[in-house]
């Protein structure tokens, strides 16, 4: 799959189908997260594999009643290690670059799974404290955000995207971009 159809085409789901997803895959999912870039290359993300229902449901129970995160057969809760982040860069590594290592993990992981026949979901609405706890994340990792995965059940329409005029500026903001 061309890198633009998947980013154009990949799609939020929220509703998936039982079918079960094979090692393979999920290992090859995983490994398109290991490889985005990270600040100073410190990898400051965890993940952790949920496919147990019952984590599942408590997860999704934490993540303000969202529960269709329970029907994914497979839930990846990413976390930040803040710790190893801010052992080169301080605070900035901390409240910062952990985050942006996360979300570009995240980002490789979601495309990947397009790619790979899946959907996904970026869940960022929950209780950090609940979630962390039901999947014993210690103190210095932050969980940033639970992501179902599992064969779509649903083909959700493109949502509307703002015109690259409106959010495009040159030099300096407010200077408008008015294409190529």
């Amino acid at each position: 799959m061309d890198v633009f159809e998947a980013i154009k085409n990949r799609r939020s789901v929220r509703r998936y189908l039982s079918d079960p997803i094979s090692d393979a895959d999920l290992k090859r999912i995983l490994d398109a997260a290991r490889w985005a870039p990270s600040a100073g290359n410190r990898q400051s993300w965890e993940f952790v594999v949920v496919k147990d229902l019952e984590r599942k449901r408590a997860i999704a129970k934490a993540a303000l009643n969202q529960t269709f995160i329970a029907e994914a057969p497979v839930v990846l809760v990413v976390g930040a290690n803040i710790e190893r982040s801010a052992s080169r860069y301080g605070s900035r590594g901390a409240t910062l670059y952990c985050i942006q290592d996360t979300a570009a993990a995240i980002m490789n992981l979601m495309l990947a799974a397009h790619a790979l026949g899946y959907g996904t979901c970026w869940i960022g609405a929950f209780d950090e404290r609940k979630v962390a706890e039901i999947i014993g994340f210690p103190e210095h990792i932050r969980p940033v955000a639970i992501i179902p995965i599992g064969r779509p059940a649903e083909r959700p329409s493109p949502p509307p995207r703002f015109a690259l005029e409106e959010i495009v500026h040159i030099e300096k903001y407010g200077n408008k971009w008015t294409g190529v």
